[in-house]
């Protein structure tokens, strides 16, 4: 998969292009909008069906619903990939304002564009059956340019020709860009207040529910409830939601749980205890080696900010997810930042593909290291084992991608004479033997150590 997002004027972010790799890092000082990259991608990799437009007539329908089956050139579609998606993305941008829980217009001048690799049909072989009314059951053979559906029901009963080209459309949106999207989780900054009161959100929202149903009888009480409860930028809002459904989260089991069980058991040390929910949806953290369970009230900070991370990685996750992290660093030793750093090298390397924003030194320096020591040197090898580096946990330099948000001279744009100043996402060069270049780092603890040799030598 390769995903390039071009953005322009999202909140301070005034110009800026990224792509994905294996791990992404955007890191930088604060107020340098981070944050605004990460949800505008987010916002469109969890809604892009919704934008994605593919043109079907109502001729086709028609015959569709008459014949009982469909034939559908999907050359045709190939080759307008690129305009659908174009249009997908301007349609995406006019809902900004909401993925951000921003005023009306907030983003009316925003721009976002995603660019894919290479559409080929041939790489796109699919086949399976839809069992929501109607009922539909598509074809699309490997190596087939032909799509053949069949509509499984009796051709006199009714059927809502809208809802038809909805499942059609969607179908085709699945196989032409099957795997050019990847499905996002993400971890926002505010998971911690997710995790505390978790139970109070899910009661308030009821209770709005209840109340409003009440007093306006003759409105539809969820359109009610959705207006007045989007008051959080979506990711966030996803994050609420994600720890309400916990108790029936809990009974899935991840891919990672199933072939990969020995990364769950080091990032339990991590976590330093382990998560049980229980029937009654009450949640709880134990600590190691103890019989206590504590309430997310009585846990600590670090517990209640991995608690989104470990039911992800347990759970629900798949390979080829993006999984998203704002800050990882929060609430964290030093110590556990390296480890996190560790966690995504292995995550990324089994096929999930990590997205982080950070301010953390420590995981910028792990992940440095991570990339040094993959090298075929009997050296590095020495140094690796004797630092109790495993194998998984190394990573190549061409699957990592590092952005530093910053204020600076952006490129020059048509008609303009000057460049202008804007906050804008500059890549860090990254070298295979002598890893990431982020400069900002440095400097401050440059500065720190000059304060403290002063103060030390400044007598002399």
């Amino acid at each position: 998969m390769s995903l390039t997002i071009k953005l322009k004027n999202i909140g301070i972010l005034k110009q800026a292009e990224f792509s994905i790799g294996d791990l992404t890092v955007i890191c930088g000082e604060n107020n340098t909008a981070k944050t605004y990259a990460a949800y505008a991608l987010y916002g469109f990799l969890k809604s892009w069906d919704d934008f994605v437009k593919f043109p079907i007539s109502d001729e086709q329908i028609h015959n569709f619903l008459t014949e009982g089956l469909l034939r559908i050139d999907l050359v045709k579609y190939v080759n307008m990939a690129d305009q659908v998606l174009t249009e997908a993305c301007k349609l995406y941008t006019q809902q900004l304002d909401k993925i951000f829980a921003a005023p009306e217009d907030g983003f009316h001048n925003s721009e976002l564009y995603l660019q894919t690799e290479t559409i080929n049909l041939h790489n796109r072989g699919v086949e399976g059956n839809w069992h929501i009314p109607p009922l539909i059951n598509y074809v699309k053979e490997m190596k087939s340019e032909e799509l053949i559906v069949n509509l499984v029901m009796e051709r006199e009963e009714k059927v809502d020709p809208s809802s038809v080209k909805t499942r059609l459309r969607s179908i085709i949106n699945d196989i032409i860009f099957s795997g050019s999207f990847p499905q996002p989780f993400i971890c926002s900054s505010e998971r911690t207040g997710a995790a505390t009161f978790r139970t109070e959100l899910s009661f308030a929202r009821d209770r709005l529910l209840k109340e409003m149903s009440q007093v306006q009888k003759n409105r539809d009480p969820r359109e009610l409830l959705f207006k007045g409860y989007q008051r959080y930028p979506s990711p966030i809002e996803d994050n609420v939601n994600f720890m309400r459904q916990l108790e029936y989260i809990a009974k899935g089991e991840s891919f990672i749980a199933k072939e990969h069980p020995e990364i769950l058991t080091d990032f339990a040390d991590i976590v330093g205890g382990e998560y049980v929910v229980t029937q009654n949806d009450l949640l709880y953290y134990i600590p190691k080696g103890t019989r206590s369970k504590l309430t997310m009230v009585e846990s600590s900070s670090s517990a209640r900010a991995l608690l989104d991370l470990s039911f992800y990685l347990n759970c629900i996750a798949e390979e080829d997810d993006l999984l998203m992290v704002d800050e990882p660093e929060l609430s964290l030793h030093p110590e556990n930042q390296r480890r996190i750093a560790k966690l995504f090298a292995r995550l990324a390397n089994i096929g999930v593909k990590v997205f982080i924003t950070t301010h953390s030194d420590y995981i910028i320096k792990e992940l440095n290291t991570l990339i040094m020591l993959n090298h075929d040197k009997p050296h590095l090898k020495r140094i690796a084992e004797e630092n109790g580096y495993q194998d998984g946990e190394l990573i190549n330099a061409d699957q990592v991608k590092v952005y530093v948000a910053e204020k600076t001279l952006l490129p020059l744009e048509e008609g303009q004479k000057r460049r202008k100043r804007g906050h804008t996402l500059v890549p860090a060069k990254i070298h295979p033997k002598f890893g990431i270049g982020v400069h900002s780092f440095d400097k401050t603890i440059d500065k720190m150590n000059q304060i403290q040799d002063d103060i030390v030598w400044g007598e002399e």
